[in-house]
């Protein structure tokens, strides 16, 4: 028999999860996918929403970090058609976007998104919401 303890229990590696940040902002997409990368998940990057939605179909992320902010498409709208594609209906969506106010985050959850962060996001506070998750 053997016996979990915390250190058995923290020499476990981490899960690793299929991600997909979207972000106009290259430099910004590109820092956090490095980042997530380091963590030791799969992570895909999109610059706009067309893109993010293609992504989705053919990648079925289990999470999704959003900008609201992009050109055209807007967060929102790629939200709720994201909520709409059967690939990415249960991803996780994560707003990670300039807009603070009350009304932002009320358009978030009325678009699907679960989560509504601001930037700039701690490093410490994207890994403890993606351990916090129950990702499939």
């Amino acid at each position: 028999m053997r016996l979990v303890t915390e250190s058995t229990r923290s020499a476990q590696p981490p899960l690793r999860h299929r991600l997909l940040v979207v972000d106009d902002n290259k430099d910004a997409a590109e820092s956090m996918t490095m980042l997530l990368e380091l963590w030791g998940h799969e992570v895909v990057c999109a610059y706009d929403g067309d893109g993010a939605l293609k992504v989705a179909v053919s990648y079925r992320p289990e999470a999704v970090f959003l900008d609201i902010g992009l050109p055209g498409m807007d967060g929102y709208e790629v939200a709720a058609r994201l909520r709409e594609l059967p690939q990415s209906a249960d991803a996780i969506l994560i707003a990670v976007t300039g807009y603070g106010q009350d009304e932002d985050r009320r358009r978030s959850r009325a678009a699907g998104i679960n989560y509504h962060l601001v930037k700039p996001v701690a490093p410490e506070t994207l890994h403890n919401l993606l351990d916090s998750l129950e990702l499939c």
